[in-house]
Parts: structure tokens; C-alpha cells; sequence
């Protein structure tokens, strides 16, 4: 039988992802852990962590996956089907120097993939995973002489993992509160009840048991797939809900009126609870709204924007030793707690403030102001969406000065108290997104017209 060609497409920015047996298959993810490990061993690194999520592919994956790396000589620990937060614990604990993670995340159910991080929980970089792709495509794998094939282990820290997080919730706090969590039918099944009756959080859930074909919504938790949930949080007049994505590194907050909180309102809350013990670095990514600045600053915080992505959450947070990182998606890192974006510690940390506010969550988003933001895309094909990026900075650096210009992730322009723009090329569809907020909504208004037109104008010419 001929040897199928590995896709190159299957290799994104920051993980691999792909259709089972359309683009990716058992024999893909065993030369992605041969790759793996060559790589590991030119960096002097030797063992590797290996989980998986709940999707009916990803134990077989996930074995094909072990088998590259053992191939390769890496030592393996396998910490079998978890939600990503017990994964990234086992390594982290355990002192791996690498934590590999089977899944799709929020993508539908045919899909599958892997995640690669440091022994730390922090996801490799785009350079990173070039090198691992570079290395499959061009078949420059290394498998070693039997005598050097890598050592098989296997672990179980949930019972750590669950008291982890169990020692940093006086016992008592959370006594008369009630959540509803949304599981999903996904990972988070697996450990999200225990945990909470460790803290003595009293809860209801919703989906959970573990089901690959997610029968109940989709993976990706959003506004429209979460009614249910929010039907049951006003049913059982609990203080909140929360949702999680496949794989349980993002979460999704309903308040007791059964709304769902944006990330910066979600961020926001919890950042102003860590503030009061301590001051320090919010991270927030170049999509977050102005209301991170505006309600944190006055409180200590230095805020800090970082490129899009949960890499540069976890690397940033790291780097700069903050105290809170907010990701537009939905991710969050708190490192007093892990390195890693474990959805897990969110709702927690919202049933704690409220604990010690005495407030509903629904009067502490109330308390927040609004700002209305809006977000449109605009056709560019790839072979110019790039060019047209450059000269729409340099355009605007012109117009609006270089000190209100960041061009980390696109190019976001500070409008002081007006608000601002986010003109950012997507890296996977031939489109340009314009992103403002204002204000109020005849600001947002004037602003996204004006950009707007500003950006096709650069486009129309460039396709001349």
C-alpha cells in the first residue's frame, strides 16, 4: 500500500488539526511523535507527558501518537482521558519537559488533533511547531535501535489534581451557594463534580456525561448554544452558570439573570478580587475591550496587551509574572494557581467573589459600563491580505501617530475616549476584520464607517 502524503494545512500556528482519515489518520500522528520527539532530543529534552480528550478518535490517536515518541526514544507518561487541566497538572507536577494533549478542542466531533506545550503548560510557539511540521514533511524523523526505544509509564493525579485546587477555598466560603455547570458532554465530566464537592460548592450539572458525538450543543460554548443552561440557572435560582469548551481549557460565565459575561466583564470581576490583595500586571489581548483598562488601572493594575492567542496568554503571564490573563476567547490564567489556561479555576474564583461581596453576579456586571463594540470582515484574498496590512500602517501611523499605533496583532489604534480599532488579517481565510469599539453607539458607529472604509479603500487599490 502507498504511503498517504501528510498534509501540510494540518499544521496550524500554535497545534495540529484535522478531519479523521480525510487529512489526518493514525500513521499522521505517529510521524508527529517521531518528529516530536527528534526535536525533543536536539533540545536536550527526554520525557513527555501524553492525555487525551473524551472524542471517540483520540485514544487511537493518542496510542499512534506514544508510539512515534517512544520510536524516537522519548520516555513516555500517559495520563489517558482527562480534561486538559489534569493533563497539563500531570506534567507540570511530575516534571516532564513536555505536555502533549490529543484533541479538536471546540471543533466539531470528526475533527482531531494535538496540542504542544512545555513541561510548564505553556503552548509551544508558531517557530516551535514549524520545526515539528518541517520535520514530518520533510521525513526527517530519527527512530532509534530497539535497545534505545523510550520507557512507558502511566499516571493518575487526579486525586492530587482535585486537592490542588481544593486547599486554596476556605472550607466553609462557598455555604449557601449554588452553580449549574454545562459540561458539554465533554471533558470536563470527568472530574468537574468531584472537584466542586471537595470545595462543598453545591452544584448541578447539566450534559455531563462524557459523549464524543456532543448530542446536547456543540463544543464550543457560545451565547446561542448555551440556553439550556441559562434556562437552568433562572429554574434552580442558582447565583451563576458556567459552560466549557470540548477539551475544558475555556469557560463561558451565565449570570443569575442568565446572561452570558464577555471575557473582559468575566476578567474584570475576578481581577478585582486578586487586586485587593495585590497589585500587579492584567494581561489583556489586543481584542479586549477598553473596559479592562478603565475599571483596573484605577485600582493598581498596570494593564499589558498581548497578541491573540492562549500561547501568548500562558507565555506573557509567565514572562511578566502577572496576575491575571484574559483571552477574548474565553481563556484565562491565573499562576498563583497553574501556569496553564485551566477553565476549571473561574468558576471558582467568580462563587468566591461573590462569597465575600454578598452580591449577585448579576449587580456586579451591572456595575460595569458598557461599551458597544462590533466586529466586521471584510474580503481580501491572501496573496495581498498582508501587503495591504503594511500599508495600512503605515497609512494610519501617519494620520494618528506612531504612540497611538500597536502593530503586535494587526494594528489596533488607541482613540483615547473615543475607543479604539482593531484592523487584524486573519491567518486563515482570505479576509481582513475591522473590530471597534466606542464609546457609546453613535461613536462605535462613525468609527466603524470610517475604518471600514479606510481598509476597502487599501484593498480596492492593491487588487488594481
Amino acid at each position: 500500500m502507498q504511503e498517504r502524503q501528510t498534509p501540510a494545512h494540518i499544521f496550524r500556528a500554535y497545534d495540529v488539526r484535522g478531519i479523521y482519515n480525510e487529512d489526518l489518520h493514525p500513521e499522521t500522528m505517529l510521524k508527529i511523535g517521531v518528529a516530536l520527539g527528534t526535536y525533543a532530543e536536539e533540545r536536550g529534552e527526554k520525557s513527555v507527558v501524553v492525555g487525551n480528550d473524551i472524542r471517540a478518535t483520540s485514544l487511537l490517536l493518542s496510542i499512534a501518537f506514544i508510539s512515534g515518541l517512544l520510536s524516537s526514544g522519548m520516555d513516555v507518561t500517559c495520563a489517558g482521558t482527562t480534561p486538559f487541566g489534569l493533563c497539563a497538572f500531570s506534567g507540570w507536577r511530575l516534571k516532564r519537559d513536555i505536555i502533549a494533549y490529543v484533541t479538536a478542542s471546540h471543533l466539531p466531533p470528526e475533527w482531531n488533533g494535538v496540542k504542544l506545550y512545555t513541561g510548564e503548560g505553556i503552548g509551544f510557539s508558531a517557530k516551535e511547531n514549524e520545526k515539528i511540521r518541517d520535520i514530518v514533511l520533510g521525513g526527517k524523523g530519527k527512530r532509534v535501535l530497539w535497545s534505545e526505544v523510550g520507557s512507558y509509564y502511566e499516571t493518575d493525579l487526579r486525586d492530587e489534581y482535585i486537592g490542588h485546587i481544593a486547599k486554596r477555598f476556605d472550607g466553609n466560603i462557598f455555604e449557601g451557594k449554588k452553580i449549574v455547570l454545562d459540561c458539554g458532554n465533554g471533558s470536563m465530566g470527568l472530574v468537574t463534580l468531584d472537584v466542586m464537592s471537595r470545595v462543598k460548592l453545591k452544584t448541578d450539572a447539566l450534559f455531563l456525561n462524557p459523549d464524543p458525538s456532543f448530542p446536547n450543543r456543540p463544543s464550543e460554548p457560545t451565547d446561542a448554544s448555551l440556553e439550556a443552561l441559562k434556562t437552568e440557572v433562572k429554574r434552580k435560582r442558582a447565583d451563576f452558570g458556567a459552560a466549557f469548551d470540548g477539551d475544558g481549557d475555556r469557560v463561558a460565565i451565565i449570570d443569575d439573570k442568565g446572561r452570558m459575561l464577555s471575557a473582559d466583564q468575566c476578567g474584570v470581576i475576578v481581577a478585582k478580587e486578586l487586586l485587593e490583595e495585590k497589585k500587579g500586571i492584567v494581561l489583556a489581548n489586543v481584542e479586549c475591550s477598553m473596559l479592562v483598562e478603565r475599571e483596573l488601572e484605577p485600582l493598581g493594575a498596570k494593564i499589558e496587551r498581548i497578541p491573540v492567542g492562549h500561547t501568548f496568554l500562558t507565555l506573557e503571564a509567565k514572562k511578566r509574572d502577572a496576575l491575571l490573563g484574559i483571552e477574548s476567547s474565553g481563556h484565562y490564567v491565573l499562576p498563583s494557581f497553574f501556569p496553564f489556561d485551566d477553565a476549571m479555576i473561574i468558576p471558582l474564583k467568580i462563587a468566591e467573589v461573590l462569597a465575600k461581596t454578598g452580591k449577585k453576579l448579576s449587580e456586579l456586571v451591572d456595575e460595569l459600563p458598557k461599551f458597544p463594540k462590533e466586529r466586521r470582515n471584510l474580503d481580501c484574498k491572501d496573496r495581498v491580505k498582508f501587503e495591504a496590512m503594511r500599508v495600512l500602517a503605515e497609512q494610519l501611523a501617519i494620520e494618528y501617530g506612531a504612540d497611538r499605533i500597536n502593530t503586535m496583532d494587526g494594528i489596533r489604534i488607541d482613540l483615547r475616549e473615543e475607543g479604539w480599532v482593531l484592523i487584524r488579517a486573519s491567518n486563515t481565510s482570505p479576509l481582513i476584520r475591522v473590530t471597534v469599539e466606542g464609546a457609546t453607539e453613535e461613536i462605535k458607529e462613525k468609527l466603524m464607517e470610517r475604518f471600514v472604509e479606510v481598509t476597502a479603500d487599501v484593498i480596492r487599490k492593491l487588487r488594481l
